[in-house]
């Protein structure tokens, strides 16, 4: 059985180096994504693609031209090694280890101190995929169907929500008060995605303009939303049902509403 024991985290890689061993398709794709996010790269190889050595002579990268030597690793904080050459990614492996490094050897995960996910990601919003290097075929497959699903409307919305968060640090004094502030956003009525989906920017602003108000009044009675409701005597009930049909034909609106419940009662068909 498989079991995954990475720790999964999102590394800042703004002005750390990253050390990337090989110059071919694979090693391009890895280099592209540490570009991505800011990170100083260095390629070793004797030999490198024309994109390579086209973002070298640009000074986009370092580029040692010359076969692996252990000394490549000064100043480096990671590294990726995208060679066919065993010998070599070994190397790479054993010297980053004895540095305490991170190493990555591309598609074998014993001699992975770190394992790259594929990466959903749209604006703001990046969604890691690992199946701990048992199907990267399923991991793109995964890739796909959840950016299908999570797109440009999730993304605008996140763009939304932090334009909030200087006025939510400023307002509301507590971490409760600004995390039920978000998440009445976020799980608010009208549902702020749809209104997005529906090309309804405004619908969305005012409903975080609504949330605004109740959450400035609630911080200063000191009084949450539920605490509020239960002072009123008001709530509201959803019913949530997949018919017949299997569990997971369950609507994203509906798991929305159970996760917001206070009560739920079942009632199996």
């Amino acid at each position: 059985m498989l079991e995954s024991n990475f720790y999964m985290s999102a590394l800042n890689l703004t002005n750390r180096r990253a050390l990337v061993v090989g110059a071919g398709n694979v090693a391009l794709e890895k280099i592209e994504g540490l570009l991505a996010c800011n990170a100083s790269v260095r390629v070793v190889a004797p030999e490198a693609l024309d994109e390579v050595s086209d973002l070298a002579a640009s000074g986009s990268l370092e580029w040692r031209r010359r076969r692996y030597r252990s000394s490549d690793w000064d100043g480096c904080w990671l590294a990726i090694a995208a060679t066919a050459d065993t010998e070599t990614n070994i190397r790479v492996f054993e010297d980053g280890e004895a540095r305490q490094k991170l190493v990555n050897v591309v598609d074998v995960p014993p001699l992975c101190s770190f394992i790259l996910p594929a990466i959903v990601r749209t604006g703001p919003i990046a969604i890691a995929i690992s199946t701990a290097g048992a199907s990267p075929a399923l991991a793109k497959r995964m890739k796909g169907e959840i950016g299908a699903l999570f797109g440009r409307d999730y993304a605008e919305l996140a763009t939304l929500l932090n334009e909030e968060r200087g006025w939510a640090k400023r307002e509301l004094p507590g971490y409760r008060d600004r995390k039920v502030f978000f998440e009445s956003i976020v799980a608010g009525a009208p549902d702020p995605i749809q209104l997005l989906r529906q090309g309804d920017r405004d619908g969305v602003r005012g409903l975080i303009t609504r949330a605004k108000r109740r959450a400035w009044a609630e911080a200063r009675a000191g009084q949450t939303p539920r605490e509020q409701r239960e002072s009123t005597g008001k709530g509201f009930v959803s019913l949530v049902g997949a018919g017949p049909g299997d569990p997971g034909l369950l609507t994203v609106a509906g798991s929305r509403r159970l996760s917001r419940a206070d009560v739920i009662i079942y009632d199996r068909l």
